[in-house]
């Protein structure tokens, strides 16, 4: 009989775990998969497309609801978390509840006193943990971060590099792609992007913020990749791993990208100094990172982000 193994999408609901599930339910027939979700209710869609997948509701700030997930679904082999509170702003506006969300102590409570911690923990983080001041940071450079949001992610790095043993930690850029089957609340930076340029009118963009955005695709492959090689080796992992993509681009790079897919003219592109704006937070002004490890361990370079804009356009209609 197949050995099958559990894996629980902590975040199951947000941008990045439904295309998560939606990948292991396709690809991955020797996994029973779980997901969790905040809200009372998870998204129809979510549940009519993942029929065989069970969700719990569960509030990450608490532990409340993990019970129920050791009790229905089991001890799970692979954790990946993808909850978070990642708005910069809105961390800065209340920054207790950004870390009591971000740093994911209830979860490797519920993992250790479950003596658990054999399982693999694949954490999301953030390249806001850079300072900023230089390009292509390395993991092994220091983190200081400038922001609540950053920090919250530091601590959450801090926590399960030092009480778990067995995890990757996983600093992701902006994460792009297609629309999800339920669609989030959040704005997706191309839909944004080809939204606004679509109206006609100039807009503003940074040229002085610089990130490695990563395609939707290929942060889900890297996860997925991760997971299979965990269930055959066997081999206790403590990894951090820059996840970004191939380019070191500004907001408006990003934004010249779409145009030039759409048929935009660029003179709606309108370059701007990001310290022009008051946001409200401060942003780090060049968090590209070397993303060797990571094309080391998948064995190829992400997609490039001029090929990533063009496959997410091409599942938006032209206005």
């Amino acid at each position: 009989m197949e050995n099958r193994r559990r894996i629980l999408v902590v975040g199951g609901t947000g941008y990045l775990g439904q295309h998560l599930l939606q990948y292991l339910l396709t690809t991955s027939s020797s996994l029973d998969i779980a997901f969790t979700h905040h809200r009372p209710i998870p998204p129809q869609e979510l549940l009519d497309t993942l029929p065989c997948v069970k969700s719990f509701q569960v509030d990450v700030r608490t532990g409340e609801g993990f019970s129920a997930v050791s009790a229905s679904f089991g001890q799970p082999d692979i954790v990946v978390n993808c909850a978070a509170m990642s708005v910069p702003r809105a961390c800065e506006m209340d920054p207790d509840t950004a870390m009591a969300t971000n740093q994911p102590s209830s979860l490797v409570k519920w993992l250790l006193d479950s003596r658990n911690d054999n399982s693999l923990l694949i954490h999301l983080s953030t390249d806001q943990v850079y300072e900023g001041v230089k390009s292509f940071y390395k993991e092994e450079d220091e983190t200081i971060p400038v922001n609540i949001y950053g920090k919250s992610k530091v601590a959450a790095e801090k926590l399960i590099s030092e009480t778990f043993q067995n995890y990757v930690i996983l600093r992701s850029s902006i994460i792009y792609g297609p629309q999800t089957l339920s669609p989030v609340a959040r704005s997706l930076p191309i839909q944004w992007m080809d939204n606004v340029l679509s109206q006609g009118k100039e807009v503003d963009f940074f040229y002085d913020e610089y990130r490695c955005p990563i395609y939707v695709k290929d942060m889900v492959h890297t996860i997925s990749s991760l997971t299979n090689t965990w269930i055959s080796d066997r081999k206790k992992m403590q990894l951090v791993i820059n996840a970004g993509g191939p380019d070191r681009v500004s907001r408006v790079e990003m934004a010249k990208s779409v145009a030039l897919h759409r048929g935009y003219s660029f003179s709606l592109i309108k370059s701007v100094s990001a310290s022009s704006v008051n946001r409200g937070v401060l942003s780090p002004a060049d968090i590209s990172m070397d993303i060797t490890r990571l094309v080391e361990f998948l064995g190829t370079n992400p997609t490039s982000f001029h090929d990533g804009v063009k496959a997410t356009l091409e599942t938006i209609p032209s206005s």
